[in-house]
């Protein structure tokens, strides 16, 4: 050591690993708490920006909201209506295929319908019976639609109007023929938001026709 006075004195003075680690740390560290504070500071949202989404949200609610309740409202009238249509053509292939009469009553107040077949034809009355073999016989419609079943009256124009339905008599069945024929009858459905449909049975084919009518 005294023959090399210089490199003694640069070993006594030159920090070790482990100090210079700890020396250094807190300076890097430091500084990679600085960069990520200032990368979320960059990426956070203004209150501004914040209030213009909230905004636009609103907007866009009050835009597609009444369009997705009408929607609704109109899809349910159209699967009533098809439910409504598939029970007539089983009573009329139920009269056709067994030869007896067939008739699909209908409770405007409760809305349930059934589906019966004529067993004895009488002076005072002929009698009726549920098919108690078809499941789709009898059923409830959706209490949120309203329905009246009327007759149809061949002097009235062929589109159903909402002044014509008042004025014909309404009617609780809809009698289905062994020879494919039907009783001339309409039925008009409507949902509480005004929408409506009126199904037309053809008294000579039995095939029903769906008519979309104006909201009241």
């Amino acid at each position: 050591m005294r023959l090399f006075p210089h490199i003694a004195r640069r070993r006594a003075f030159s920090p070790c690993p482990a100090q210079s680690g700890r020396e250094w740390a807190p300076r890097v560290q430091g500084q990679n708490s600085f960069d990520v504070r200032r990368f979320h500071k960059n990426r956070a949202f203004t209150l501004i920006e914040l209030v213009i989404v909230v905004v636009l949200i609103g907007i866009a609610a009050a835009v597609i909201l009444p369009e997705m309740k009408g929607g609704f409202q109109d899809a349910l009238l159209r699967s009533t209506s098809r439910d409504l249509v598939n029970v007539f053509s089983i009573a009329s292939s139920r009269a056709v295929s067994l030869n007896q009469l067939h008739r699909v009553r209908i409770d405007a107040s409760t809305g349930r319908y059934v589906i019966e077949k004529r067993t004895r034809e009488s002076v005072n009355g002929d009698e009726y019976k549920p098919l108690d073999d078809v499941s789709e016989a009898e059923g409830t419609l959706d209490k949120r639609i309203s329905v009246r079943v009327h007759n149809l009256d061949e002097s009235q124009p062929a589109a159903p109007a909402a002044e014509n339905t008042q004025a014909r008599p309404d009617i609780d069945s809809i009698s289905f023929y062994s020879d494919g024929t039907a009783d001339s009858a309409e039925l008009l459905l409507r949902d509480k938001q005004g929408y409506q449909m009126a199904l037309r049975i053809n008294p000579i084919t039995a095939h029903v026709k769906i008519l979309e009518l104006e909201r009241e």
